[in-house]
């Protein structure tokens, strides 16, 4: 058989792979796909010729087998510094296995969340979803997912499902760690700022908090919880709230950075001394944690590896094709405290 003339080297489309190595494009496309009913001698043969020709399929030649689009949704509710360092790693490790991540936002709250997510998911072909909380504890969500067939990864949900597999930490004894250190300081009177109502993370982070408390025989003063919603602007009023009860706290402890960020910022405008007067903790390790004086003393969370983790289950197991391995999947990554310059011990008039 003739054979087409070599092109310059990363410039070859897939008709010219195949006719080098004297195949359709659609057997090489099977070779790319690592699909089953190829000849060893022809594996081989193809792929010899992608090497010496530098081929690099794109989409459109590897979906030539009928089965894979390779591409991966990420959905997310909320933009943030968390889906920033989550969306790296799940990138780095679909680009490790040639898929794709679309990142896609999705309003839990919204009245059109089933439609918006129908239309979505018959626009693309997916061969699998990454779903960040709340989504991952929306009924509505992994059933209109089910039904189209497209398998899910459900990050930290609030309640497994016995088919999808999940990826999640320990934040309820995270933050109990994290509260026992500013109790073994002398805090007895700490206020908390709780996250999102019905997010997981809220009612674990929570419940760690008031495990420590009730450990040591102290009760939780109702005008020290506060619910900030994970932001800023939120966090700030409840900062002010906290700080101007009587008597004020000598420690708050933030569902996230970014509302323990907002503390640091209430004290200064209400003229408490930092940490001499009032220590601050927060939950992430965002970068915003090293950004703010004094630095912050926070839950160091592997959001990155979570990230990895989490595409690592769709290109491992390809579960579109071949179904969730029983049992499903269960990851859990360790959490790491990490101790900067907003505790001190409490004030000795307190």
């Amino acid at each position: 058989m003739r054979r087409a003339a070599a092109p310059g080297r990363g410039s070859a489309t897939i008709e010219v792979v195949a006719a080098q190595a004297g195949v359709s494009p659609k057997t090489v496309s099977r070779v790319i796909n690592d699909e089953r009913g190829v000849r060893a001698e022809t594996r081989d043969r193809v792929r010899r010729a992608i090497q010496q020709l530098d081929y690099h399929p794109n989409l459109a030649a590897r979906g030539l087998a009928g089965d894979r689009s390779f591409l991966v949704g990420l959905f997310y509710d909320q933009p943030g510094d968390y889906l920033s360092e989550f969306q790296t790693g799940a990138v780095q490790r679909c680009r490790e296995s040639n898929l794709h991540l679309m990142i896609e936002p999705l309003a839990a709250a919204s009245a059109e969340l089933e439609r918006d997510l129908r239309t979505l998911v018959g626009q693309l072909r997916l061969e699998g979803v990454i779903l960040l909380p709340p989504l991952s504890d929306l009924p509505v969500v992994h059933a209109t997912l089910a039904a189209a067939g497209i398998p899910a990864v459900h990050i930290a949900p609030m309640h497994e499902q016995d088919d999808a597999p999940s990826v999640d930490t320990d934040d309820r004894a995270a933050v109990r760690q994290l509260t026992t250190e500013l109790l073994r300081r002398g805090h007895r009177r700490i206020g908390f700022m709780r996250g999102r109502s019905g997010h997981w993370a809220t009612e674990q982070r929570y419940l760690g908090f008031a495990d420590a408390m009730q450990a040591t025989g102290l009760d939780i003063d109702p005008q020290l919880v506060q619910t900030g919603n994970f932001e800023f602007a939120e966090g700030l009023q409840c900062a002010r709230r906290m700080l101007s009860a009587r008597p004020r706290p000598t420690a708050i402890i933030a569902s996230n950075d970014d509302m323990a960020a907002a503390a640091l910022s209430a004290a200064r405008q209400m003229r408490v001394a930092l940490p001499r007067q009032l220590s601050v903790v927060g939950f992430d390790d965002a970068p915003v944690a090293s950004m703010v004086w004094p630095r912050l003393t926070t839950i160091r969370q592997p959001v990155r590896a979570i990230g990895r983790v989490a595409a690592e289950l769709i290109s491992e197991y390809q579960p579109h094709r071949h179904g969730w391995p029983r049992p499903v999947p269960r990851r859990h990554l360790p959490l790491e405290l990490v101790l900067r310059d907003s505790v001190a011990p409490a004030p000795e008039d307190s």
